[in-house]
């Protein structure tokens, strides 16, 4: 999950340092907790992709992963959590990276037994894994699914040999295609990832691009704008992209394309089947909670009176070094009062169905009339729609066509004024 615009982190307030005792008095009230997702994240890639700012690290050549010691430092890491979610039930498991299928399917397997053994999950519970094409070897997904994965997610990203190579994927349309085939025979539901607005992408590629991933009929489809991030290859060494109008006509063809196939779009970059959306995720927009464990991972926690954050230390050796020690959280902090109604917009509004009002309270411990301002201009500028009661209510909150055109514009709507500082 990321802010959609810059001006989100400029505005944002100085953490609040957590206290030894998250389960002290506060100036919160939370009737209920959330459900609980656990995000695991697996950091090591063959190469960084140029446009990644996500935690990845490339894989010496010639070594083997560690994959033993990290399982032991994620199992340490998650033992040194339990208090924090102590009894409550997993709804899903998200297995990221980096490149988790670079790991064999036997330690896939560890990792999930080393969580069930340590966490209840509950019936059903979704598991996704990660996988690149580049990693892809026969009957290797298949495997995958007998260790308990009960989702893929391929990062396909365009099926283009030389947009591939512009990109700088490690895999060719050819190793794409082999995964996906797989992935569809080992798989009832999996997601393939593409971008668009790629380096000298056309319309006609992308539409190219989009008939052969729905050729594989996925019941989940992730489409998102290529952007270039700070801190990464692209950043320094921008290529050039498909021009602002351009990239608006790619859009428009994907929401036309995926609906003629069946898929609904039900998140800003997620098209799926009834029944197929991916519920972890939904778990991140709907403002659930997520422990997460390995290098770099974040958590989102709930407790009676405060929500807090945590992140993981970010490289690899020294993440392990620290999670051994039971000390894997690197900074944590406690989401202001101030900050929490921004928060879960920034996240509920990527939802095409919006939210409840009932939910936000739940899920803040706030009043619904601590948006009454910002929602009233939101709705007036045509961005959100609301459902009321017959006594004027609020009951239901959701982004307009053009809400989702220029998300950004309504999510910063509900920002916290900036805190002056003293003499300023």
């Amino acid at each position: 999950m990321k802010p959609t615009s810059s001006v989100f982190q400029l505005h944002a307030a100085p953490p609040a340092p957590v206290s030894a005792d998250p389960w002290r008095g506060g100036t919160l009230q939370l009737k209920s907790l959330p459900p609980l997702a656990l995000y695991v994240h697996i950091p090591w890639c063959l190469k960084k992709c140029p446009y990644c700012d996500f935690n990845s690290h490339a894989a010496a050549t010639g070594k083997a992963l560690p994959e033993r010691d990290y399982l032991g430092a994620l199992r340490a890491d998650l033992e040194a959590s339990l208090p924090l979610v102590w009894g409550r039930r997993v709804s899903a498991i998200f297995i990221g990276g980096g490149t988790p299928s670079l790991f064999a399917p036997e330690s896939i397997e560890q990792l999930l037994a080393d969580v069930r053994a340590r966490l209840p999950l509950e019936p059903g519970c979704e598991v996704t894994l990660e996988a690149n094409p580049g990693t892809f070897e026969a009957q290797r997904f298949q495997a995958f699914r007998g260790a308990g994965v009960t989702r893929l997610s391929i990062g396909v990203q365009t099926f283009g040999d030389d947009a591939l190579q512009r990109i700088g994927r490690v895999h060719d349309g050819r190793q794409a295609r082999a995964a996906v085939d797989e992935a569809a025979a080992a798989f009832e539901t999996f997601n393939l990832d593409l971008m668009y607005a790629l380096p000298g992408q056309t319309l006609d590629a992308l539409r190219e691009d989009l008939h052969t991933a729905l050729s594989y009929q996925p019941p989940h489809l992730s489409v998102y704008h290529l952007t270039l991030e700070p801190n990464t290859w692209f950043a320094t060494h921008p290529p050039t992209l498909p021009d602002d109008d351009t990239a608006a006509d790619m859009l428009d063809l994907i929401t036309e394309t995926t609906a003629v196939r069946g898929l609904q779009r039900y998140e800003i970059s997620a098209f799926a089947e009834a029944g197929h959306r991916c519920r972890h995720n939904l778990n991140y927009w709907q403002f659930g909670d997520y422990l997460g464990i390995g290098a770099g991972a974040h958590s989102k926690l709930s407790f009676a009176h405060r929500i807090i954050r945590q992140v993981r230390w970010r490289e690899p050796a020294r993440y392990m070094e620290q999670a051994n020690a039971s000390a894997a959280v690197s900074n944590e902090h406690e989401v202001t009062r101030d900050q929490l109604t921004f928060e879960f917009m920034l996240n509920a509004l990527r939802l095409r169905d919006g939210f409840a009002m009932d939910d936000f309270c739940a899920r803040t411990g706030l009043l619904p009339s601590v948006m009454d301002k910002p929602l009233a201009t939101a709705v007036s500028r045509g961005l959100l729609a609301t459902e009321v009661d017959d006594i004027g209510r609020v009951r239901r909150v959701w982004p307009t066509e053009r809400g989702f055109d220029f998300l950004s514009d309504a999510q910063q709507l509900f920002l916290p004024a900036p805190r002056l500082r003293p003499g300023s």
